[in-house]
């Protein structure tokens, strides 16, 4: 078995068996979907770059990648295009950021067959972006009235959609009842037990946690997946109907918080999380201009768990959409470079972050710019070679263990 196998089969230990051959063929599809779910392999890498490391501490995302941005409904009631996964977020070198997402514009658009100089004029253009808007020192947000090209009319649509959209979706109806449907392939039937602990569980969380919805019941719950790294986690959707109102449902998303692969790969102090799940939402408040409805933790046998609201208008761009739109895929990439400066920023001196005008200096620094293109374009070949031996090995049938 190769090296590389051994590092992949090693980091998935601990997650649910079951699951571990839906991480794995996700994984297969493509080399971007292979560095999606591998983070820890870039972060295992990228310890020897002390290089990349010489930047400011802020709070980072950790797996920045082209599809880690979307939309949502904030709990103000307004839609925004911001970062949308926090599971890996730590304290961290601002470049970490920077580099994993610029890696992904190269290995995204060599997947899509996007010519080289397209992506590196991408790479530059994201980096420019993101520095110019760190050294202003002002976090900036992305609502439809301010959005611009797909992004416009990607919140625009956000804007349109209706929960009822959604629970078509993923409900059906049984003897005129709605349930969560089990026709949906990311939708798992839970056995008896484990379904009446999770449904005690969220009827408890509903009737005691502040941040849980009011005056609703929980009519139906099943395994859930989703995402490609965190396939195998434990995740939980639940339906939920209103005792007031008539027809009023809202679907909720329980998912198991683990450590971040990032931080073995950090060697800052760290706050004292109370749990893994702390750590998520602690940081998705830090970045996030404003936070989605319904966002909670919780702990269940022994794991703990972030909770929030599943929206109709939470998406995520898919690059596929957009190849042959290259005025689109400008317009995207500067808005992802502001977002991600913008998060660093509004971050800032919190939880021990750098202050605003230490982010400003580094934004204002050009220095480490091309060292770190040079690095993402030298890593992004890393990652196909990575995916070709994974190839051989996963049609080898060498990850069934």
């Amino acid at each position: 078995m190769s090296k590389l196998i051994e590092r992949i089969l090693k980091f998935n230990q601990g997650l649910l068996p079951e699951m571990l051959p839906y991480k794995y063929e996700a994984m297969a599809e493509n080399p971007f979907r292979f560095y999606r779910g591998t983070c820890h392999l870039f972060y295992e890498d990228l310890q020897m770059e002390k290089a990349i490391a010489a930047s400011p501490l802020t709070w980072i995302c950790g797996d920045l990648h082209l599809e880690n941005f979307g939309s949502y409904r904030g709990e103000n009631g307004l839609v925004y295009f911001d970062l949308n996964d926090f599971d890996e977020s730590v304290l961290a070198p601002a470049s970490f950021e920077v580099v994993r997402l610029i890696t992904s514009i190269f290995i995204g658009f060599d997947s899509l067959d996007i010519e080289q100089k397209k992506a590196d004029k991408m790479a530059r253009l994201f980096l420019k972006t993101y520095s110019t808007t760190l050294a202003a020192g002002k976090a900036i947000s992305i609502e439809p009235r301010t959005a611009k090209g797909i992004v416009r009319d990607f919140l625009t649509a956000a804007e349109k959609s209706k929960a009822k959209d959604l629970l078509e979706k993923r409900t059906e109806k049984k003897s005129k009842k709605l349930v969560l449907s089990l026709t949906d392939e990311r939708h798992f039937k839970l056995d008896r037990k484990l379904k009446a602990d999770l449904t005690s569980h969220i009827s408890d969380w509903i009737s005691t946690s502040s941040d849980g919805p009011y005056n609703y019941k929980v009519k139906g719950c099943v395994f859930r997946l989703a995402g490609t790294g965190s396939i195998g986690v434990k995740r939980y959707l639940f339906l939920l109907k209103s005792t007031n109102t008539r027809n009023n449902y809202l679907l909720i998303d329980m998912k198991q918080s683990r450590p971040s692969s990032v931080s073995p790969f950090v060697h800052c102090k760290q706050p004292a999380w109370a749990a893994e799940s702390e750590r998520i939402i602690t940081a998705q408040r830090h970045l996030q201009n404003v936070t989605p409805s319904l966002l909670s933790t919780t702990d269940f046998r022994g794991d703990t768990y972030v909770i929030q609201e599943l929206q109709p208008v939470k998406d995520s761009i898919k690059f596929k959409m957009i190849r042959d739109q290259y005025r689109d895929l400008y317009l995207v990439i500067d808005d992802m470079a502001l977002l991600t400066a913008s998060a660093q920023l509004r971050s800032g001196g919190r939880g021990g972050s750098a202050i605003i005008d230490e982010l400003s200096a580094f934004g204002k620094n050009p220095d480490w710019q091309e060292p770190l293109l040079d690095y993402a374009r030298k890593y992004a070949a890393t990652v196909k070679k990575y995916y070709n031996q994974y190839i051989r090995s996963y049609e080898a049938g060498k990850l069934t263990r």
